[in-house]
């Protein structure tokens, strides 16, 4: 059962009043809820409520709190990502993978070899962050995953330590996950980098090189860019401790 964004003050002893106008269409009008119904809530401090429908119209749903509890469905350290701008498919799939995997922090940016035209991809972090948010309640994570506008790779790399930033790329197989991992301390953040469907172009990798930044390999196969994410993803959660 997905569960759906509340907030704390919105809650008053046993009973929630959801006023949001988009979790209210698309309760009332999207997935046509009835009274006694049960749905599940989470608040901005990863409290997950069952509740019991009481009541609604177009513009309020009224829910009786049946139980409450701390939810455990997050990562004990924070995975981040960046994507390299994809084709708009590509990129709404990659963006849910990374969410179903725990990302908590998704960055973007527009490669040498990123397929569409820079124009059309500007300004869309508010569409990146409602499919993100999409898959966050499917897969009824704790904590709200964020997805950023396009920047540099040098203003993201600012924010996390080197060693601790893993560039996928397929024509280097010199490091494997596991190494890449081997001195990382819990709970520091971790950055996975991914580049576009043409893979990173060579003055991109002169640059990691310059930085000192570990460049790893996902294996002989070469997958595309959605399955590489997932794959690296799932690889960093199995091996960071």
């Amino acid at each position: 059962m997905p569960h759906f964004l509340i907030k704390k003050e919105n809650i008053n002893e046993n009973l929630i009043r959801v006023v949001d106008p988009e979790v209210v269409l698309h309760l009332v009008s999207a997935l046509r809820i009835k009274k006694g119904e049960e749905i599940k809530f989470i608040d901005e401090f990863e409290t997950v409520y069952k509740t019991k429908i009481l009541d609604f119209t177009k513009k309020e749903i009224q829910a009786e709190i049946l139980t409450s509890y701390k939810s455990e469905r997050k990562l004990d350290f924070e995975l981040c990502t960046l994507i390299c701008i994809l084709k708009p498919d590509a990129m709404n799939l990659a963006i849910q993978n990374a969410v179903q995997l725990g990302a908590k922090e998704i960055y973007t940016v527009y490669s040498n070899n990123s397929a569409p035209k820079l124009e059309t991809v500007k300004n869309k972090a508010e569409k990146w962050q409602k499919i993100g948010l999409e898959s966050f309640k499917q897969c009824e994570r704790a904590d709200i995953p964020k997805v950023y506008d396009i920047s540099t790779f040098s203003e993201i790399f600012s924010k996390f330590k080197k060693e601790n930033i893993l560039i996928f790329a397929e024509k280097y197989d010199e490091m494997n996950i596991q190494k890449a991992l081997l001195n990382y301390k819990k709970p520091e953040k971790i950055l996975a980098v991914f580049g576009p469907e043409g893979g990173f172009s060579e003055s991109e990798f002169e640059f990691f090189k310059k930085e000192n930044l570990k460049l790893v390999t996902l294996g002989k196969l070469i997958l595309k860019a959605p399955n590489a994410i997932t794959a690296g993803l799932f690889g960093i959660i199995e091996n960071a401790g």
